[in-house]
């Protein structure tokens, strides 16, 4: 692999990430019982790259009205395909977040009265600011009912630095709390005074944050864990109101709270969080509502998304699930950005119509997976192909989806109880069938892991990617895994040379080469969080060896199940050096490839204990690890904690366009750095952010007593002399934040 400088690596992603973030982190409380925020919500000006007399490039013929969406302003249509080809904004899901100013009708004939052949780009300037107004400006911010600045699990983190940051992660809630604004609101289409792509809800719910301001489907269930520790039930049960509310409107839960994802979905993760809620609070009136609503859910499901699939291995036939969008023009969303996709002007040859369509409900599809986009879903799976022209995303049967599916019929069928016998058993037989066709089409007994089984090769993919920890954190352990405490390590194995050989958490896959956000280097929370409940879901008597240790002229891969991540040592990707050593990867093979091993744990992985299992040294070893990545990251862009942990200095703080940031709470991180986001993808880094901080919450609260305060390394490392100030975030008894002198040259920091 290249070796990435620590400018490429760090300054840039930091920049590109600061750049991204859109809320301000200024918080002011109430008396306990209510915590409302301050909060700054900006509007984006119309800022075309173009000058304001210049004419629009041609355009590409309109696709088909998409019958699903509702109106001509904000679905695919002249107007918006029009407003997207000007690029008045960098992000396109800015403008259809807009409500505009004037009834559709005359938003329609304003717009109208253009000639396309000559409109400039100060016309649509002018058109945009004169009929819309800002986005997001349906919603308002939210007081929490009952916020309890202290919850209990505080008491859990006995590190005194750690404690506070759980605190001021705790406190974030207040900041991404939002309802509908009844005043804002348009009346219905299309007779209204005006027109917004908002699904008013009836409820109280928490945004991700950033250019995410509106509910969420899959990222509630992680925000849901948090709330569940920061004992905000009521926001809890008022999210899951808001999504049986919708379920009856519409049949389904959709990805987001916009008209523009009414043709989707996202991981059906409902049911999940219906008993996690019961579960935790004891509250079952809740179920009078939910479970014929969940019966309903499971049905668009089965409906709609799932298939007869005959397996080769075994010639038995199942019914599975898959993520398929019916849809066949851009996402409103990511309008130009579908649109440059199909219409790449650099491609000599063009789609056809039925191509065009097909991909479009490609691109679709992938957003309903949450996984949007990876290298996975490619029609050859590990091409890598940095474009999206190849998403075969239909043609796949997922694991993540089929467990999550399996899980949700569990639990609904245990929610019954005796209440409904006929209903629960007929779950537990559709689950039984699903977990079948999960151990025969996507588990692999050699490799021990689970692939997606591609329906264009009948065959397994050879990709591994962090959807493998799913069938187990959903209850599925295969016998093979059950068979022995080696097998069980080795399912994990990969999880403890990532901790050995990088510096940040688990990466989605380890194909760093396409530049798409679900692929490596970038780690996600919900699969760090799926992987340690995973861990835990291995019986303990499976776990009572401590780690394997690899020979003394090997690395911790050759612990990993040959052919498991279809790569050898030497063509995963590089773990980069800083410092003296900049513009150089850490040795790629044998022991050295291990620069995070210490005396019975990694760097950042907390403090080896006596006779600690395999299974509790991972669990110990991931939660520092994210807990540090989280940390660090939000330090590194100007977080602070009086008398714990002063703020950098302005001239680091510079390097990431921090100057007067109070630190950033990213939506993905790097797997190489701990101080940094990730990167990639459609849009740029979001900062927020409600799953970061859930997952933050639940391992504050799970692991609390094993979190040792992290080394986060220097921003600025300098390379002509022999030592660098590094700030580390080791409390002493005092609780005193330690500068710690570093000898770049004798021990190099690593990225």
């Amino acid at each position: 692999m290249m070796a990435l400088s620590f400018k490429a690596t760090v300054v840039a992603g930091l920049v590109h990430s600061v750049l991204a973030a859109t809320i301000t982190n200024t918080t002011t409380t109430t008396a306990p019982g209510t915590a409302v925020p301050t909060l700054t919500i900006s509007t984006a000006v119309a800022s075309p790259s173009a000058s304001l007399g210049a004419t629009l490039p041609s355009q590409a013929p309109l696709p088909p009205t998409q019958g699903w969406c509702i109106g001509q302003i904000f679905c695919a249509g002249s107007l918006l395909q029009t407003v997207n080809i000007a690029q008045l904004y960098t992000d396109p899901k800015t403008f259809v977040d807009k409500p505009t100013s004037k009834s559709s009708q005359q938003v329609l004939a304003d717009f109208n009265a253009f000639n396309l052949s000559t409109v400039t780009e100060g016309n649509l300037v002018n058109f945009v600011d004169n009929d819309f107004l800002g986005e997001g400006l349906e919603l308002e911010v939210a007081t929490l009912p009952n916020f309890n600045p202290t919850p209990a699990f505080l008491k859990n983190v006995t590190d005194p630095l750690l404690n506070a940051f759980a605190q001021t992660v705790h406190d974030y809630w207040t900041q991404l709390a939002r309802n509908t604004n009844q005043s804002a609101l348009c009346d219905e289409y299309p007779g209204g005074t005006c027109e917004s792509s908002l699904i008013p809800l009836n409820h109280t719910f928490v945004i991700p944050g950033g250019r995410f301001r509106e509910q969420y489907y899959w990222d509630s269930y992680w925000i849901i864990q948090g709330l569940l520790q920061s004992e905000l039930y009521e926001t809890v049960n008022a999210t899951l109101q808001n999504f049986m509310d919708e379920i009856e409107n519409f049949g389904f839960i959709p990805n987001g709270g916009r008209i523009y994802y009414l043709n989707r979905s996202q991981p059906p993760l409902f049911i999940h969080m219906v008993y996690d809620y019961v579960n935790v609070t004891g509250d079952t009136s809740i179920l009078q509502r939910a479970l014929p609503l969940a019966e309903d859910e499971l049905a668009w499901w089965a409906n709609n998304r799932t298939i007869e699939v005959a397996s080769p291995y075994t010639n038995q036939t199942y019914m599975m699930a898959h993520y398929a969008v019916n849809n066949t023009a851009p996402r409103p969303e990511s309008y130009l950005t579908d649109y440059l996709t199909i219409n790449d002007p650099t491609l000599s040859t063009p789609l056809t119509d039925n191509q065009a369509a097909e991909l479009y409900s490609e691109l679709a599809s992938g957003a309903e997976t949450g996984w949007d986009y990876s290298s996975r879903f490619e029609a050859i799976p590990q091409l890598g192909n940095p474009g999206l022209r190849s998403l075969s995303v239909k043609n796949h049967i997922p694991v993540c989806l089929n467990s999550i599916l399996y899980k949700a019929r569990l639990l609904l069928a245990n929610l019954y109880g005796t209440s409904n016998e006929t209903a629960s058993n007929n779950h537990l037989q559709v689950a039984a069938s699903i977990r079948a066709g999960i151990l025969d089409l996507l588990w692999d007994p050699t490799k021990l892991a689970f692939y997606d089984f591609n329906l264009t090769s009948n065959a397994r993919n050879d990709i591994f990617t962090a959807a493998t920890f799913y069938p187990v954190w959903n209850g599925i352990i295969p016998d093979e895994v059950l068979a022995s405490q080696s097998n069980a390590f080795g399912y994990f194995a990969a999880i403890n040379m990532v901790v050995n050989k990088y510096n940040g958490t688990v990466p989605v896959t380890f194909i760093d080469w396409t530049g798409l956000q679900w692929d490596a280097p970038n780690s996600w929370p919900p699969h760090q969080y799926i992987i340690m409940q995973a861990l835990r879901a291995i019986p303990s008597n499976l776990t009572t060896n401590g780690l394997p240790t690899p020979s003394s002229t090997q690395s911790t891969y050759d612990l990993v199940p040959a052919g498991q991540l279809n790569f050898t040592e030497a063509q995963l990707p590089g773990q980069p050096f800083r410092g003296a050593q900049a513009n150089q990867n850490a040795t790629a093979t044998g022991p050295g490839a291990d620069i995070n091993k210490l005396d019975g744990t990694v760097v950042n992985g907390g403090n080896a204990t006596a006779g600690e299992g395999w299974r509790d040294t991972l669990q110990r070893e991931m939660a520092n690890r994210y807990y540090t990545s989280v940390l660090c990251s939000w330090h590194a862009t100007g977080g602070s904690i009086a008398g714990l942990l002063p703020q950098l200095p302005a001239s680091e703080l510079n390097l990431t366009n921090s100057i007067g940031n109070s630190g950033n709470m990213f939506e993905k991180f790097s797997n190489l750095n701990v101080d940094s986001s990730g990167s990639g993808g459609e849009y740029t880094v979001q900062a927020g952010f409600g799953w970061t901080n859930g997952v933050l919450l639940w391992v504050a609260s799970t692991y609390g007593e094993q979190l040792v305060a992290p080394q986060c390394p220097p921003l600025v490392v300098t390379t002509t002399t022999s030592t660098s100030a590094a700030i580390g975030l080791q409390a002493s008894s005092g609780a005193v934040i330690t500068a710690i002198v570093m000898s770049v040259i004798a021990s190099p920091f690593l990225l």
